[in-house]
């Protein structure tokens, strides 16, 4: 064992607690693998070649257990992730022997890389039969998907893996506007969207709906709110996820930025579109609503429809909309 592991802890699971502790925005970034990642690749060859480990935040304490390196999509316009890594899904073999040396006492996981599900169902449900036998006290196998992924997968699939330890998963919907999804390149409409998470709900495969504001650009966010609540008013979302748009230097968003192609919307209008879009949320069921991620300008987490007002007072006491009120209240009162 080595000084940086604890006594029973494989090397990915050590590894997963170093980051726990060092990261807050879900990035490890080069300065701080630099520090771990030679002793992680004498000891681990699994995670060799990750130069970067991304999950969400809920998941910070999860045993993390590598599926493949890279993205097998890579065409957002937006996203700076993995840019500079080749897809790769890590071999059976070495999923395998990263399960022999951890703790079997494990009761839950997160598959790593940008989108596991897209290494198909056999060898999905190759890697939940060995995580059972493994980690036969695990109640939770969870990973990120995307709605390109989903599409591989009829709904006897998704039952299967669900009875096979699948039931969580974190879908990139972004946006319910079409023409912001073609722009951005994401690679699915909103309508596809919608039937992949039919799909799941079909296979009572729980699910966490991601979706960004911003992304719209400037003077569109009313617009963006409206479309992206209508469809995941069609959806049956765990939880809705929000992140802020971030511009990151070298993404093809930010050169089209540099052209004046795409104008970021101010942050009044982006608090403006979280408001818009919690107004027009009704997905028919009670909804997990979570915008603390760390790129949100306004943190916010409860229960929709119950918490609805507060949210939007909260909103608008940012923006100055109370004491407007209040304001507009005392003169009206006085001129009376």
């Amino acid at each position: 064992m080595s000084d940086w592991q604890q006594p029973g802890e494989s090397p990915a699971v050590a590894f997963g607690r170093i980051i726990s502790l060092a990261i807050f925005e879900e990035t490890l970034h080069n300065e701080f693998i630099e520090k771990y990642s030679q002793k992680y690749r004498e000891r681990c060859c699994v995670m060799g070649e990750i130069r970067n480990v991304y999950y969400p935040q809920n998941e910070m304490n999860t045993v993390l257990l590598p599926v493949a390196t890279g993205c097998p999509y890579n065409q957002c316009a937006f996203c700076s992730m993995y840019k500079d890594e080749i897809y790769q899904e890590v071999p059976i073999q070495e999923i395998e022997q990263e399960l022999m040396n951890g703790d079997p006492y494990t009761e839950r996981i997160f598959l790593t890389g940008a989108d596991p599900l897209a290494v198909g169902y056999d060898r999905m449900f190759r890697i939940l039969k060995l995580i059972a036998k493994y980690f036969p006290y695990c109640g939770c196998v969870a990973a990120y998907a995307s709605v390109r992924s989903l599409k591989r997968y009829c709904v006897e699939e998704l039952e299967s893996l669900h009875r096979e330890g699948l039931r969580l998963l974190y879908v990139g919907f972004e946006t319910g506007d079409d023409e912001v999804l073609t722009f951005m390149k994401k690679g699915n409409t909103a309508e596809e969207a919608v039937q992949q998470g039919r799909k799941l709900a079909e296979a009572n495969l729980m699910f966490n709906a991601i979706i960004m504001y911003g992304i719209a650009g400037k003077g569109k966010s009313v617009r963006n709110a409206k479309l992206t609540a209508k469809m995941l008013n069609q959806l049956n979302p765990r939880k809705i996820i929000t992140m802020n748009l971030t511009v990151f230097q070298g993404t093809e968003l930010a050169h089209l930025v540099e052209k004046q192609e795409f104008v970021e919307a101010g942050v009044r209008e982006k608090r403006d579109e979280i408001k818009v879009l919690i107004e027009n949320l009704d997905v028919g069921k009670k909804v997990e609503f979570d915008t603390t991620h760390a790129t949100n300008l306004v943190k916010l987490q409860g229960w929709l429809p119950e918490q609805r007002e507060e949210f939007i007072e909260k909103l608008e006491d940012l923006d100055g909309y109370k004491n407007k009120r209040k304001n507009n209240k005392m003169e009206a009162d006085h001129n009376f």
